[in-house]
């Protein structure tokens, strides 16, 4: 396996490392809150890092690989997934975005496999762009909040920094429906699923 893909499994093991951080708050012992803040902080730290960089290596040393293809997306939804099910549960995200999200993640990595079968991929578009540059300003956002909060006693910011989450995430599910529709609007119209037996 190359340094890409085990940095790719490295995100993957940090996905149930920060549910487990999240799970910490709900603990009754002293400053459980702030423990779990950090740690959340350092998982996702790592989490974006480890991205960050498998990607670009990935690219300027030409070790994309079929295992990478299919591993990279699919981390990349976990670990979304796992990040806005915490921020839904914490009251941060509105529960509303979470499913169309959700809906959007499935239903794309299912046309994936559906276009990896018939040894197409996936075209990109300004629109998945956009959705991942949000899904990330949205999280880090998110983080900021949730360590804030742990350290700085509640005041009017909380619900200023909210209704900025509230925006971030709904800017999120926008783009990312957007992506989808144009996904599927341009799969259809390559006709590449039509000789496809049903």
């Amino acid at each position: 396996m190359n340094v890409p893909n085990k940095l790719t499994v490295l995100r993957l093991i940090m996905v149930p490392v920060f549910f487990i951080s999240y799970m910490v708050s709900l603990l009754s012992f002293p400053s459980a809150h702030v423990v779990s803040a950090v740690m959340m902080f350092i998982c996702y730290a790592i989490a974006e890092l480890s991205d960050l960089l498998d990607g670009k290596i990935a690219r300027k040393y030409n070790l994309v690989t079929d295992l990478g293809k299919v591993m990279d997306p699919f981390a990349d939804t976990l670990s979304h997934l796992t990040f806005f099910v915490c921020f839904m549960s914490r009251g941060i995200m509105p529960v509303w975005a979470f499913i169309i999200i959700m809906w959007r993640e499935f239903s794309i990595l299912f046309m994936r496999m559906l276009m990896m079968r018939v040894g197409k991929a996936m075209p990109a578009n300004i629109w998945g762009k956009s959705k991942t540059v949000l899904y990330a300003i949205a999280s880090i956002f998110s983080i900021v909040y949730i360590v804030a909060a742990a350290f700085v006693a509640p005041g009017s910011w909380n619900q200023t920094y909210e209704m900025v989450l509230y925006a971030l995430f709904a800017l999120s599910a926008a783009a990312s429906l957007l992506s989808f529709v144009t996904y599927l609007s341009s799969v259809l119209r390559s006709g590449a699923l039509s000789g496809m037996t049903r």
